[in-house]
């Protein structure tokens, strides 16, 4: 047996690079037909989140901003609840299902994980809160320690 020339051995790499390219592009085109648009989950402020009008509507969509103040609100049900975020130059309105975290208030930093609805209020099924991890004594050491476990307003002394 003979070994193979080298304009052989060239077309067989060129017919080998040619069916890698076209075996990616397949790929590629599957990934894109099947439908991975609807495992997106994006990531937008208020102003992003009004911006983007309608395509925002039905997408999974993580909402980032700051509570309103004086906006939180309890909402229809036991573990509803309503409020505003906003990042200082948009509201959205927020309809959220679920017990809220503890640390949930005013003016904290907030994620919410949901979608907006063509009526232009966001559901949002998923609440994170975002605060930092110092721990801070209290300035007066003469302090209740039931008004000092008191993380949330409204938490009512049972």
């Amino acid at each position: 047996m003979s070994a193979p020339t080298a304009t052989a051995r060239r077309s067989r790499t060129r017919w080998f690079a040619l069916g890698a390219v076209a075996v990616a592009g397949a790929a590629f085109v599957a990934i894109s037909v099947s439908g991975i648009g609807d495992n997106l989950v994006y990531y937008w402020g208020p102003k992003e989140l009004r911006a983007a009008g309608d395509k925002a509507v039905g997408a999974t969509i993580r909402l980032g901003g700051q509570v309103a103040p004086g906006s939180i609100k309890p909402g229809d049900g036991v573990s509803n609840l309503e409020f505003d975020v906003t990042d200082g130059t948009a509201l959205v309105h927020v309809v959220a299902t679920g017990v809220p975290p503890q640390l949930f208030r005013d003016r904290i930093g907030v994620v919410v994980e949901g979608t907006m609805t063509r009526g232009g209020t966001f559901e949002g099924h998923r609440l994170l809160v975002s605060h930092d991890n110092k721990y801070r004594a209290p300035a007066d050491k003469n302090v209740d320690i039931k008004t000092l476990m008191r993380s949330t307003a409204g938490l009512e002394e049972r």
